[in-house]
């Protein structure tokens, strides 16, 4: 999977998923729009990620990763609950948070190995 295709993944699975756990809940919260942010912001990015902008790539790496820490703690409180569907959207934007992740440190790497033997 390319780089900016995982990118685009993971702020298409942020953005239904909170948006399914925000007008699905009976007591939403705006807590649970976070992630929409975090895709949203990624979405913003993407042309400039696609172009391989240094800047823009190593900055949603980060928000990536933020992303995946973050979720740690709802994910916690989904399983506390024993909230089935919860633990599924949050393990699934944790998933493609984690696969994004890979997908990045192994562009990152295949950039270096080229670089190298340049």
């Amino acid at each position: 999977m390319k780089p900016y295709l995982a990118n685009l993944l993971t702020a298409v699975v942020a953005i239904a998923m909170s948006l399914w756990a925000y007008l699905g809940s009976d007591d939403p919260s705006m807590t649970a729009l976070i992630p929409a942010a975090f895709g949203l912001i990624f979405l913003a990015l993407a042309p400039a990620f696609k172009k391989e902008n240094r800047i823009v790539v190593h900055v949603i790496v980060v928000l990536t990763l933020l992303l995946f820490i973050a979720l740690f703690r709802p994910l916690s409180g989904v399983l506390a609950k024993q909230d089935t569907i919860g633990i599924l959207r949050v393990g699934l934007m944790m998933v493609v948070a984690f696969v994004a992740m890979v997908v990045y440190v192994k562009s990152f790497i295949d950039a270096r190995k080229k670089r190298s033997q340049t």
